[in-house]
């Protein structure tokens, strides 16, 4: 396999800091060169640079450049939801920040949907892989129930990012990190009696709004996600990648295919959902795109176990395979 450029789009997978060797050399099997690093809570401890480093240097033996870091304290509900408490974690995110500013890791992606349902059932899929479905009606009837002590309507969450956003990003545009914003995952207004924000093309406007156009905020993009959410989106996948990827407003790509629009969708794989990847990468090409591009919600392939080492396999390969035709294409 060919050297990926550095200042090209980046073929990625999410690995945990804490991943064994064993898993780590068949990553470096299967091609990857960059990783994004999930940190999930650092076994409760805070990731120091000296840990950090530790991390790093130990990917980079493996020939691994890490491209972006996911700490999931920003996941907090002292945070998420405006508790007490939230000043305190809000400083420890920070101190994150410019750790991994430090050591050179250029993005930190986040979400902000307390109280969210990702899946109401695994399912087989028609070629026989295993595959998260939503459906709306049976969530709102069989699932949804309200996850907190009150509901928390959108202006309150609105009020809540924006105490995190002004207090977090001056940090990393000190830094030299971009804050990659991921939306919620599936797109619906309210779950679970707590308004979601990033359900469409206007709540992405307003949180651009709110960071002053910094150049150091921007999208993790899921295109599975926006998939999902079809015409109510406001603008289709390629239309946001035109709007904000031609601003270079696009720092991360969940690359996911799914089925079909809401109220009732699957995850697929690539070449088995109703958008065209082949398309949607050449569309982050022309608009020179130089992220990372990642894997997103793996189907379990026949003989995988949880970490899902073919249906990687086949996710990595079939993107490398669709670089290289939109490269040629491109020349």
């Amino acid at each position: 396999m060919g050297v990926i450029e550095e200042n090209g789009i980046k073929i990625c997978h999410t690995v945990n800091w804490d991943e064994s060797d064993d898993y780590l050399l068949f990553l470096k099997q299967i091609g990857l060169e960059w990783v994004c690093l999930g940190l999930g809570d650092f076994g409760s401890k805070e990731p120091s640079y000296s840990a950090l480093l530790k991390v790093q240097n130990r990917f980079n033996d493996f020939g691994f450049r890490i491209f972006s870091a996911s700490y999931l304290l920003y996941r907090s509900l002292d945070i998420q939801l405006g508790r007490p408490g939230r000043d305190e974690a809000i400083d420890k995110y920070c101190r994150f920040i410019r750790t991994i500013g430090r050591l050179g890791i250029p993005v930190a992606p986040y979400d902000f949907h307390p109280a969210n349902t990702y899946t109401t059932a695994m399912i087989e899929t028609e070629r026989g892989y295993i595959a998260r479905e939503f459906d709306a009606k049976v969530f709102r009837e069989d699932v949804e129930e309200q996850r907190f002590e009150r509901e928390y309507g959108a202006d309150e969450i609105w009020g809540n990012y924006t105490y995190f956003v002004e207090r977090v990003l001056p940090v990393a545009e000190e830094a030299g990190v971009k804050l990659a914003l991921h939306p919620d995952d599936p797109p619906l207004s309210c779950m679970n009696g707590v308004s979601k924000l990033f359900v469409d093309y206007s709540g992405y406007r307003r949180a651009e709004e709110i960071s002053k156009n910094s150049a150091n905020w921007g999208l993790r993009f899921c295109v599975g996600t926006w998939a999902e959410g079809g015409e109510a989106m406001g603008k289709d996948v390629f239309e946001m990648i035109e709007d904000f990827g031609q601003r270079g407003k696009i720092f991360e790509i969940h690359f996911r295919n799914v089925s079909s629009t809401l109220p009732v969708f699957h995850e697929t794989l690539l070449d088995d959902g109703y958008l065209d990847m082949h398309q949607v990468l050449k569309a982050l090409w022309d608009v020179g795109y130089n992220g990372s591009l990642l894997p997103d919600h793996i189907p379990l392939l026949s003989g995988d176990d949880e970490k899902k080492r073919a249906g990687l396999a086949y996710l990595v390969s079939y993107m490398n395979a669709l670089l290289r035709r939109v490269k040629e294409e491109s020349a």
